[in-house]
């Protein structure tokens, strides 16, 4: 029962964490472009690279629950 209780609450940190972080950068690039539209690549650019590092810190944080949950 706690080790079922251990991994929902790890898989929601996954989740929500990476989610929360993709929001908040959407939120910012759409006022970023709002108030200066001549920068979109730049502001594309850098959210991007943001993005992709937000997805790969959820997909590593899965694969450790994995890793550490499987087998047992």
């Amino acid at each position: 029962m706690l080790r079922t209780f251990i991994i929902f609450l790890v898989m929601i940190v996954t989740i929500i964490g990476p989610s929360a972080v993709i929001a908040s950068i959407g939120y910012a690039s759409i006022r970023a472009l709002g108030r200066n539209p001549s920068a979109a690549p730049k502001i594309l650019q850098a959210m991007i690279v943001a993005l992709i590092f937000a997805m790969s810190i959820a997909i590593i944080a899965l694969l450790i629950l994995f890793q550490l949950f499987s087998g047992r």
